[in-house]
This record gives structure tokens, C-alpha cells and sequence, in this order.
């Protein structure tokens, strides 16, 4: 592992932590489907044109299938589920909540992949987990039902990315998981592009809100996917997966700093509880084996 990794690490955790500031501000003036279209429009060029000095852009249109189901469950439905969700909740929950990904991934292996079910800790992790997630909504969430909405319409934007994680998984072995990324966005971009139309602003939107979608796409979403490709590449999955449990903590700065949200007990509790079950599920945390007591006759 080299020095270039802390560095590739931090960066990426950062700039895909970011994602969660530009959507709260972009929300205040563009729809959720609006400022979803910006992000991709800006976003699908530019994954496209490094998929396709990877693998060529013949391999970016052959890929149209599996592009148009990942369009759907890894970027239309759960950007637009997120962007709806931070209309309502901060986005330091939206990061929290968001990080439970690995959580439905486990959950979904069981009918899906039954090969990586959950067993031991792994069970464990997944209902820690859970517990995290239920913390975190709160029996009385700030913002009331519409906070709690909010919250849950990010917990089904996280069960649609790991729908998309499992579906992705069985396809990378003959296609390059940055053609999937291109093609997954091109057609996200023409599936919202109706309901974008539809939901445009009735007045001029402020600078902040365009200018944050268009951050959103080009850093929060191109530069932080080249960049997990090139750290998937250089150091492999199980160091690259890492920004996983990075990137809420940069979501929660971004907010206490940008947008003086508070950073109470039930974000903490969640983040740690979440955190805490991901590691034990994906057998990232091992705990160990207790030794047995060998009895002699």
C-alpha cells in the first residue's frame, strides 16, 4: 500500500460526503427531480468519457441493458428518493441513514444471493444495524412526520442501492464497473428527464441552488466515481470500501460547518450504531472466537 493511499482515501470519502450539502441547498429552489437531471447531465459525460478511454465507448452501447436497470435502482429512483428526503430531514441524517446500504445488502443476499447469507456476527451486524436505522428516525423525529418521511424515503433510497449493488455484482465479471457507471447515468438522465421537465422552478433559481447542482454532479458524483474506480483498481475492494465509513462523518462536518446543523445525540448514536453493525456484517470487524474448554476424562 503506498503513501498516495490516505491521501485517494480522504479525498474520495470527502468529495462523496460532500453530496449530502449540495443537495440540501440545491432542494431550496430546484425540484428533487430538477436538480437530480443537472447533476446527471453534468455527471454522465464525463464518467462516460473515462469508461470509454478504459473500455471504449463500444463497450458503453453494448452495455444498454444493464444500464437501463442500474439507471433505474442505482441513480434515478434513490437520487430522487435522497434529494426528496433532505427537503425534510438535514443532511447529516441523510448520510447517516444512507450509510445503512451494506445493512439491505445482507438483508437482500437472503433471498437474492443465498451463498453470502448472514450467519454469527454477520446476523449480528445486520440487526445492530437495523437498531441504528430505528435510532436515528427516532420515536419523536425532528420535523415531525415529515421528517420521519424523509428519513424513510432515504432508508428505501438505501434498499434501491443495494438492490443495485447485488444486481451489479453479477454483471462486473464481463463488464467494467465504469461502463456500468456511464450507462447507469446516460439512462437515468432520459428516464427523468420528463419529470424534470414537468417540476421546472416557476421563477429564476438562485445561484447557490445551480451552482450546488452543478457541483453535486461534478464532484460529488464524476470526480468521486473516477476516483473510487482508481483506488478499486490500484488497492483493491476491501481497502477501497473504506469511504464507506468515512464519508457520513465528512456529511456531518459539511453540515455543522455549512449549514449550522446540530450534531445531536440521535445522528451520533445512529452513525456509531450503523457504523458498527456494517462492520460486523460485511466481516470487516471479526470478534474473536472464543476457545473452548477441553475436558479431560
Amino acid at each position: 500500500m503506498t503513501s498516495r493511499y490516505p491521501f485517494l482515501l480522504l479525498t474520495c470519502a470527502a468529495l462523496w460526503g460532500s453530496s449530502y450539502l449540495f443537495i440540501k441547498v440545491g432542494v431550496r429552489d430546484l425540484s428533487p427531480a430538477v436538480l437530480v437531471e443537472i447533476r446527471l447531465l453534468v455527471a454522465a459525460p464525463l464518467v462516460a468519457a473515462f469508461a470509454g478511454a478504459l473500455y471504449g465507448f463500444r463497450a458503453i452501447a453494448a452495455a444498454w441493458r444493464p444500464g437501463l436497470v442500474l439507471g433505474a435502482i442505482n441513480a434515478a429512483v434513490p437520487f430522487t428518493l435522497i434529494a426528496w428526503g433532505e427537503k425534510h430531514v438535514d443532511s447529516g441524517v441523510a448520510a447517516v441513514a444512507n450509510s445503512s446500504v451494506p445493512i439491505f445488502v445482507a438483508i437482500l443476499a437472503v433471498w437474492f444471493v443465498p451463498s453470502e447469507r448472514s450467519t454469527g456476527w454477520r446476523l449480528v451486524g445486520v440487526a445492530l444495524g437495523l437498531v441504528g436505522v430505528a435510532v436515528l428516525a427516532g420515536v419523536h423525529p425532528a420535523g415531525g412526520w415529515l421528517g420521519a418521511a424523509g428519513t424513510g424515503a432515504i432508508v428505501v433510497a438505501s434498499i434501491s442501492y443495494a438492490a443495485a449493488n447485488l444486481y451489479a455484482g453479477r454483471r462486473m465479471a464481463t463488464t467494467g464497473p465504469a461502463v456500468l457507471a456511464a450507462t447507469s447515468m446516460i439512462s437515468a438522465a432520459v428516464v427523468l428527464l420528463p419529470f424534470a421537465l414537468l417540476s421546472l422552478p416557476s421563477h429564476a433559481p438562485g445561484w447557490r441552488s445551480l451552482g450546488s447542482a452543478v457541483a453535486l454532479g461534478l464532484l460529488g458524483t464524476a470526480l468521486a466515481q473516477i476516483l473510487s474506480y482508481r483506488m478499486l483498481r490500484i488497492y483493491g475492494s476491501s481497502r477501497a470500501v473504506l469511504v464507506a465509513y468515512m464519508l457520513p462523518a465528512f456529511a456531518l462536518l459539511y453540515g455543522a460547518l455549512f449549514l449550522s446543523e446540530p450534531l445531536t445525540w440521535q445522528k451520533l448514536v445512529g452513525l456509531a450504531t450503523i457504523l458498527g453493525g456494517v462492520a460486523l456484517g460485511s466481516g470487516a470487524l471479526r470478534l474473536p472466537r472464543r476457545t473452548p474448554l477441553v475436558q479431560t476424562p
